[in-house]
């Protein structure tokens, strides 16, 4: 596997999230109002704690709903208004949220897993795309990131989770660079932890102990 990497002496640093299945649990029939957002746990405070050590957290997400009349723009920024809440209350905070409202049928460049989407974020941040974490719940997100030139991880809280580990290793021969995490807490644990010990190696000290995930004092 790669080792993850942190090195971003010049411009910002960037995670980008996948929504359903990585920060919140996945609906077969789509998240369509705020009530139907349920966090996945230890999915904000994850987000927090990379907030906390200076990553910048993006949304990157398929919204075909608004396409097929499932839901209107409203009713996302709705949605989106309530993960914000959710995120504040555990001290985190998402810069932006970029989605494709299209269906597949209208063959946009912006529709997962075309790099469309997170070339925009790119843009709008000023950030080089391979030096970028992409984080996601589907296969979909992983081919993303592979078409972007992003870092992929795949966490296992949503519908890959319950694939079996051979099943798993198959999906991911599509995506070899990818790396898998139980969860988005786990992901941000070995970001922050990877980053400390490049630091550290780099100036020649030791690695000292760091707070578990989710404490941020």
């Amino acid at each position: 596997m790669p080792v993850m990497r942190a090195d971003h002496a010049h411009g910002m640093k960037l995670v980008i999230l996948g929504r359903d299945g990585t920060l919140n649990r996945y609906r077969d029939d789509h998240v369509k109002a705020p009530e139907e957002l349920e966090p996945l746990p230890g999915a904000m405070e994850a987000v927090a704690r990379l907030n906390h050590a200076g990553w910048h957290t993006v949304l990157a997400t398929n919204q075909a709903g608004i396409g097929r009349g499932l839901l209107d723009m409203a009713s996302l920024n709705a949605v989106h208004l309530r993960l914000n809440q959710l995120l504040a209350e555990k001290g985190g905070r998402l810069d932006a949220a970029f989605f494709c409202p299209h269906t597949p049928e209208e063959g946009c460049d912006c529709r997962k897993p075309l790099p469309g989407l997170i070339q925009q974020i790119g843009e709008r941040f000023d950030v080089a795309l391979p030096k970028v974490h992409m984080v996601g719940a589907s296969l979909t997100d992983l081919m993303t990131a592979q078409n972007a030139g992003c870092i992929p991880h795949l966490v296992l809280t949503g519908p890959f989770g319950s694939l079996a580990a051979e099943e798993l290793a198959k999906l991911l021969v599509q995506v070899p660079t990818a790396r898998v995490h139980d969860d988005l807490g786990s992901f941000a644990e070995t970001l922050i932890q990877e980053e400390r010990r490049r630091i550290a190696e780099a100036r020649g000290q030791a690695l000292t102990p760091d707070t578990q995930a989710g404490d941020l004092n």
